[in-house]
């Protein structure tokens, strides 16, 4: 039975899910590296609970009181063996730990050389993105989520505020999150490999409408985003699209958002 759900799985494509660990397919080269620890910490798991497990059963059935019922030889006060026993688990413990450090490090590394600089502004009750040398500004309406388009195969360089409270900046493919804390900027450096439309929220509890903490991720070839930059510009410039406008450097997220106070959703 195991065998045959596994199979129907395959059918719809979740196959390739499974063999992640249940994990969505990375968009970025920062989500690969996530993917690639958690991967290898899955492995040490199962190989280390299968060792675990194989000397349980093995220890029950080989030691077993036997019908004369005398006790099997004890190994306590065994030096040979207690010293494996403590040194194992440090060792283990220790390439865990320096995988997790090589990991984090690659994740965090920011060169302030990216192409694109984005401001993410968290505020109650939406998101706002700030392209800073691009002169644009994409701000969540009520019942409209904001859409931040980006480029693909480009690093870009993110950076996290707040005016009001801690929320958190989360795109469900990108693998990881960062927290966007008002008064302590935050910033990480992303390459997006792939094109496609993604799913972004708030996922730090934020007060009462933290359900309407959404937006969505466009990432979009060189060339179809070029395209799109110039027209979000003439439409900041001309004043056409309500969510478009000019950057100028305010970090208040959008005063004229002001959700209804019946509790229903946008």
């Amino acid at each position: 039975m195991l065998g045959l759900a596994f199979l129907a799985t395959g059918c719809t494509g979740e196959a390739a899910k499974w063999k992640r660990g249940g994990w969505p397919e990375p968009v970025t080269d920062r989500g690969v590296d996530a993917l690639n620890i958690w991967e290898g910490f899955l492995l040490a798991s199962l190989i280390i609970g299968g060792i675990v497990l194989f000397m349980i059963v093995y220890a029950s059935v080989a030691y077993r009181r036997g019908a004369d019922n005398e006790i099997p030889r004890q190994v306590r006060y065994n030096l040979p063996i207690e010293v494996l026993y403590t040194f194992l688990p440090i060792v283990v413990v220790a390439v865990l730990f320096y995988f997790t450090a090589v990991t984090e490090n690659n994740v965090n590394d920011v060169n302030d050389k990216s192409a694109l600089q984005v401001q993410v502004v968290g505020f109650q009750w939406s998101w706002q993105f700030n392209y800073v040398d691009h002169g644009v500004t994409v701000t969540g309406r009520p019942g409209e989520p904001p859409v931040l388009v980006l480029p693909t195969n480009e690093q870009i360089h993110f950076h996290l505020t707040s005016p009001d409270v801690i929320h958190s900046f989360w795109v469900v493919p990108f693998l990881f999150k960062r927290d966007v804390v008002p008064g302590h900027p935050n910033e990480f450096e992303v390459t997006v490999t792939k094109a496609g439309t993604f799913a972004g929220r708030c996922t730090e509890f934020c007060g009462v409408h933290h359900d309407r903490m959404l937006f969505t991720v466009k990432a979009l070839p060189q060339d179809q985003y070029d395209a799109w930059l110039t027209k979000a510009q003439q439409q900041a410039k001309d004043g056409t699209n309500a969510e478009i406008t000019q950057y100028t450097g305010d970090v208040s997220g959008d005063p004229a958002y002001d959700p209804p106070s019946n509790g229903s959703n946008l």
